[in-house]
């Protein structure tokens, strides 16, 4: 007892520093970190060969696409927001009704936060005209406030997903632009970088989605 007395200052400091090391230990393994995704990075099948060998400093080119509503949506309507991108088209029965479903439980877990948005783009422009993507919109319970579905010259649709998205496949060769969409959501951040991509029909993968949202939206107010 006399040794600990002795040396009860040492003991006691030591105990202190074990303490904090332990915490910062588990407070490591605990931060949650979401990568930055360049085209270099992704399957090339989804990435147009233009920029297949990017690297770095990868963002979301400007775009400029009608919604479901009528009105021009632009860059300038996502500046600052994070935000989730998909490619559908109204006519699909086969993945589109449950990705369709599975934003609209996006829609719901974001609903009370501004700073999150959606942004759907038909990749059969030709069929969806606004009329149509309206009718879609009513049908699945589409918030206007949140969530844009986009329809556009097929060329400019094309380049958004394979140049900037680097989330859809090459349709057939004969056809010039064609495209053929994939389950993939994409999150973007609000400085317009990708930062995952998620199976837009596994409801596993949308409870991540959900949940990097919400870490992304804390992450960038600090």
């Amino acid at each position: 007892m006399s040794f600990f007395k002795k040396y009860r200052i040492f003991f006691a400091v030591m105990l202190v520093f074990s303490v904090i090391c332990i915490w910062l230990f588990y407070n490591v393994l605990d931060r949650k970190t979401l990568p930055v995704y360049n085209p270099a990075m992704v399957n090339p099948e989804l990435v147009d060969s233009t920029v297949q060998y990017v690297g770095r400093n990868h963002t979301i080119s400007d775009f400029a696409f009608t919604n479901q509503n009528g009105k021009i949506i632009t860059a300038k309507d996502y500046e600052g927001k994070i935000y989730v991108a998909d490619f559908f088209f109204t006519t699909c029965a086969s993945i589109c009704p449950k990705m369709t479903s599975n934003m609209v439980d996006i829609q719901s877990a974001v609903a009370n936060n501004p700073n999150v948005m959606l942004l759907s783009h038909t990749v059969t422009p030709e069929i969806d005209s606004v009329p149509v993507l309206k009718r879609y919109a009513v049908d699945h319970g589409v918030d206007d406030r949140k969530w844009n579905l986009v329809t556009g010259n097929k060329k400019d649709i094309y380049s958004m997903a394979r140049k900037s998205y680097l989330a859809v496949k090459l349709g057939r060769p004969e056809e010039l632009y064609d495209m053929v969409h994939t389950e993939n959501f994409v999150l973007v951040d609000s400085k317009r970088r990708v930062r995952g991509f998620y199976d837009g029909t596994n409801p596993d993968e949308i409870k991540r989605l959900i949940e990097d949202i919400e870490w992304l939206s804390q992450s960038e107010k600090n």
